[in-house]
Formats: structure tokens, sequence, C-alpha cells
């Protein structure tokens, strides 16, 4: 029964760690936003020297943001004339799981106490985060962000790296404009 409920638990918080993240500016009429261009100087790979985030990769994010945008009826348009700008970033950091658990117990009568035997293995893994921004045009003010973390997977085919990006950001679009 201890086991059940610690599992229950683990999937839990690993459930809630792939849940995006949304902030928004509750004052903010989002229906009165028609069209979005990028920020002209956007740039997935700025910041980052992780060989994941490539130009590749930011077109992907590119075309999964643009689609996703249109698909909500937002026209894509120039910078001049665009209601929204569009901004990302991404983030990568390196992680340390440790996982302890017992491997045997031993009790003998003819030494003094008892003695258990652990084992602990690391692993290091790389966590991803990508954050896309919405800001209004003519204030130039944060009007919307969303976030989404996840472990950082290696050898991927393009098709794959291409699947992962789309569902990423229509998961972090997903309470784009917000309820």
């Amino acid at each position: 029964m201890k086991h059940l409920l610690v599992s229950l638990c683990v999937l839990l918080l690993a459930a809630c760690a792939k849940t995006p993240d949304w902030d928004y500016d509750k004052s903010v009429t989002f229906s009165n936003y028609k069209s979005f261009a990028w920020i002209p100087n956007a740039s997935l790979t700025k910041n980052t020297n992780n060989y994941q985030i490539s130009p590749l990769m930011e077109q992907r994010v590119q075309n999964a943001v643009n689609d996703n945008l249109a698909g909500l009826g937002l026209a894509k348009s120039d910078e001049k004339n665009a209601d929204l700008l569009v901004n990302y970033h991404a983030a990568v950091d390196n992680k340390v799981e440790v996982d302890t658990f017992s491997t045997s117990y031993n009790a003998r009568w003819d030494y003094w106490g008892m003695g258990y035997q652990h084992h602990t293995q690391t692993t290091n893994y790389e966590v991803g985060t990508l954050v896309i921004d919405i800001i209004d045009r003519k204030t130039n003010q944060l009007i919307w962000r969303g976030a989404k973390e996840g472990r950082l997977k290696k050898n991927q085919t393009p098709e794959q790296r291409t699947a992962t990006i789309n569902s990423t950001v229509a998961a972090i679009l997903s309470n784009f404009p917000p309820q």
C-alpha cells in the first residue's frame, strides 16, 4: 500500500512538471487583437550555446507559433501594422537526478548491530525551457507569457524534433488568448 501511494505521488508530480505555465495582464481585452508579427531581433539562439538550440530549431519554433496563432484567427503581418509582437527565449539547464534505494537488509546476531545496503545512482540530464512572449505593439507592454520545460532528448530525427516542437508550442499557446 505504501509503495502504491508513493508511486501515485511520483506520477502526480511528473504530470505537474509537464504543465505549461502562463501569466497575463487581466486588464487586456484580447479579442481586440487581429494580427501579429515577430520582434525583429527575436532570436532563440542568442543566449545559449546548446547544440540542440540551432537555427533549424529556431525555424521549427517560428513555424509552430505562426501556425498556432493563425489557427486562432490572427493574421501574420509586418511589424509596423501588427497588433501584437511575438518574442521567444530558450534556456537549457543541467539537472542531476539522484535515486537511492535499499538493496538488502542484514541482521547478524553474532556481531553488533544490523546492516543495510544502499545503492545510489545519479543521472545527469538537460532540461530545456521555451518561453513565448506576446507584446502589445502600441504600448510595447508584455500582455501574455507562456512557458514549458521538458527533458531534452538526444538523437532525434528532424521529424521527431518537429513533432516535439509542435506539441510544445501548442501546449504553451493552449491558454492564448486566456479564457
